[in-house]
């Protein structure tokens, strides 16, 4: 028996596809199959598999538990509940690898499947030799045992460990996905005042897209902040292990203004510590980690490959644009939204300063939010490709740590390939508007030059 698995399927970071299309229950089936062989292989003996609210969840589940079992190894079954929670079981329980069933913030008709292995991200070249085994059909053959564990409590209860943060009057939005139970009992634990939206899990997403990092989904978490003079407001991506933030004011906090505050609160605790942020990171971020005794990192975009530079260099903070933060000073090192939340409510107390205070503190840039348009993805690496060769024979300053990130004068932009979409990323960022017009002029013009019109919005 031998699986071939759409090559759509076989992503960087993980496993996603379109249900119906590119992704089916033999596809999950030969995914536990294929990584429970694995798991076995490397000495291990079970596998704990969650899932997010979509609904083809529970159809994907089944099939993977099922080809799970087949392998030979157990499978500690948590259920519904956000990625975090999975990456908690995978830590704390006695398995040696973990599989979360997920869409995270893409349409509701993607699904897919995160990996674990060994207590490591398990992506890139790994995830290529799954499907290379599933197509050989190397796979052991067993009858493992299927255990189902409610671990919603104990998860919980770790993000509340050691506690110290004040009462504030919060905004919680997690957009029908799979946080909503989690934050519910959080913030019955919590002290202050607290206002919820969305909570009740609908793989439908009937109110707004779970994903923060569009400033069109935060909508109507602004609202309620404003409405009722909130401190802050709170939101969380379709299976949790990003947060969106809004201050006081109803402005967005986007994830290198969140990391920057995280980092003044870390370094203090830990002088001379490396924080680590992807390509699409604002400059003003590494220069004031600098300037606050860190050790500024420039890395690629990407869970997987963010958590991996932490384990190399021993990172006690990470962060992304797109809002997945990584503390590995009093937790996992893995992205947590909802202990993200929990950290910025402490950070804040530490600080004894507003959210909003502490973006006005900030220097100001003119600068674009992440510019994501469509491109085949037969094209989509290749252009990146044929703009850093122009750059290069130009002589242009580029830095090629993932797509090509160019300074100039004016200051610096960005063009690199999704690996998670059919879609090139842009940002770019200067001392003023007049020097980003000219920036985002000079990226279009090397994506004519490849025959790529970028989409104004």
């Amino acid at each position: 028996m031998t699986h071939l698995f759409h090559p759509s399927l076989l992503r960087e970071y993980d496993m996603r596809g379109v249900v119906g299309e590119t992704l089916g229950a033999e596809d999950a089936y030969a995914v536990g199959r294929t990584f429970g062989t694995l798991i076995g292989r490397a000495g291990g003996s079970a596998v704990a598999v969650g899932r997010d609210g979509r609904l083809s969840s529970p159809m994907l589940e089944t099939a993977l538990v099922r080809g799970l079992a087949d392998s030979g190894v157990d499978v500690l079954r948590i259920g519904l509940g956000p990625t975090p929670m999975l990456y908690f079981a995978e830590a704390e329980r006695e398995v040696m690898g973990g599989i979360q069933i997920t869409g995270s913030h893409n349409p509701r008709d993607h699904n897919g499947f995160k990996l674990v292995f060994q207590h490591r991200p398990f992506f890139g070249e790994d995830i290529q030799q799954l499907g290379g085994q599933a197509a050989a059909g190397d796979w052991r053959a067993g009858s493992g045992r299927v255990d189902t564990v409610d671990l919603l409590d104990a998860y919980v209860a770790r993000l509340m460990r050691g506690f110290d943060g004040g009462a504030f009057r919060i905004g919680w939005d997690t957009g029908n996905g799979a946080a909503g139970p989690a934050v519910e009992k959080l913030t019955q634990l919590l002290p202050g005042e607290h206002h919820l939206l969305f909570t009740d899990i609908d793989g439908n997403f009937p109110h707004h897209h779970p994903d923060p990092s569009e400033e069109r989904n935060l909508a109507d978490l602004k609202a309620l902040v404003l409405r009722n003079r909130l401190h802050f407001g709170l939101a969380f991506d379709g299976d949790g292990d990003r947060i969106g933030v809004v201050d006081g004011q109803g402005r967005a906090i986007w994830g290198d203004q969140l990391l920057s505050i995280f980092a003044q609160d870390v370094l203090k605790d830990h002088p001379g510590a490396a924080v680590i942020a992807d390509v699409k990171a604002s400059q003003t971020l590494f220069d004031q980690v600098e300037a606050w005794g860190g050790v500024p990192l420039m890395w690629k975009t990407g869970h997987s490959q963010i958590k991996s530079r932490m384990k190399e260099t021993g990172s006690l903070l990470a962060g992304e644009m797109t809002g997945h933060v990584f503390f590995a000073d009093d937790y996992y090192g893995f992205d947590d939204g909802l202990y993200a939340a929990v950290r910025l409510i402490r950070t804040v107390s530490r600080l004894g300063r507003s959210v909003a205070q502490l973006r006005d503190a900030m220097p100001v840039r003119a600068n674009t939010p992440e510019l994501r348009f469509p491109v085949e993805e037969s094209r989509k690496f290749a252009v990146v490709d044929e703009v850093l060769a122009r750059l290069r024979a130009a002589g242009a300053a580029v830095d090629d740590t993932d797509g090509a990130r160019v300074r100039t004068a004016d200051g610096w932009w960005l063009l690199r390939a999704s690996n998670t979409q059919n879609a090139l990323v842009a940002r770019a960022e200067a001392k003023d508007a007049s020097a980003l017009d000219r920036l985002i002029a000079m990226l279009d013009s090397h994506l004519a030059e490849s025959g790529v019109i970028r989409p104004r919005s």
